[in-house]
């Protein structure tokens, strides 16, 4: 099916976030991700919209976005607090390759001088590496990837028109030489299929050589319109271990259990790689991140 986009406006583009992370805004560029990715959380978002729901397809192009962001960046009442950019979409999905919104918005934070963190699965980001970096030596900034497996074979049926494995390690290479903090997201580790030590062990050697900051992890959470969609992928895609993969989300035992067992092959990891979790800059009224 091909992607299609509508431009629509925005009232604000700054929200609030609750919950325990290490900031409290949110800024989303678009609506709706083509990259596919069959674990998605945000599949719900497109229900409050009165139009085509399709999450992966039907995209939405905030046009006004950045004179909206710039009226809030100059209120006298803004603290230039940390904001995450992409918490419910990839800043650097496909349609930004032409759309180019992105250079226009760190314009605007270098303008401000204004903290982020940012995480995405595509290696477009260092078109803009020269922003990021200018940033960088004006306040903090965050620049993580997340990369779920280094098996290409899985990559492409979880995260269809994300970018490939290596393309990402090469972002990590290229911003650990600027002055942004970089990190490794691992997330959502999914149970029989991107859990094998080896693979897990791959990613982190792989993180250390990139000189990453930090390193999260993630379970996989199904919920809503995710669990459904998951839940039939897996019975297609990974039958021989769809009776395992169901006793763990269907049966508490099941999962303390196996979560037990995976939290200790990360812990092992940690330490043989020296790799540690995201640490937030001291910045005024920043919380802290919720880790697995």
């Amino acid at each position: 099916m091909k992607n299609n986009f509508t431009k629509i406006n925005v009232k604000s583009a700054l929200h609030k976030v609750k919950g325990n992370f290490p900031f409290h805004w949110d800024l989303n560029v678009y609506r709706g991700c083509a990259h596919g990715c069959v674990y998605c959380y945000a599949l719900y978002s497109h229900d409050y919209l009165q139009a085509d729901g399709d999450f992966y397809h039907k995209i939405y192009v905030k046009e006004n976005l950045v004179e909206v962001l710039e009226k809030e960046l100059r209120k006298k009442s803004w603290k230039g607090e940390m904001v995450n950019l992409g918490g419910v979409t990839d800043s650097y999905q496909p349609l930004e390759k032409s759309m180019e919104m992105m250079r226009d918005i760190l314009k605007l934070f270098i303008k401000y001088r204004n903290p982020l963190t940012i995480s995405t699965k595509s290696d477009l980001i260092l078109r803009d590496i020269d922003l990021y970096a200018q940033l960088a030596n004006l306040t903090h900034v965050n620049v993580s990837v997340t990369i779920t497996t280094p098996d290409e074979s899985i990559r492409q049926k979880i995260e269809p028109s994300a970018s490939d494995s290596a393309r990402r390690f090469d972002v990590l290479k290229a911003f650990s030489r600027t002055s942004v903090s970089t990190g490794l997201h691992i997330m959502p580790i999914i149970p029989f299929v991107t859990d094998d030590k080896d693979d897990l062990e791959a990613l982190f050697q792989k993180a250390s050589q990139c000189h990453v900051d930090y390193l999260l992890t993630g379970k996989l959470y199904l919920r809503g319109k995710t669990r459904p969609r998951f839940i039939g992928f897996m019975r297609e895609e990974f039958d021989k271990h769809f009776q395992q993969f169901a006793r763990i989300y269907n049966q508490e035992a099941a999962r303390l259990d196996y979560t037990t067992r995976l939290n200790a092959k990360i812990k092992q990891l940690r330490n043989k790689y020296h790799i540690g979790i995201y640490q937030p800059p001291k910045l005024e009224n920043q919380g802290q991140l919720r880790l697995f």
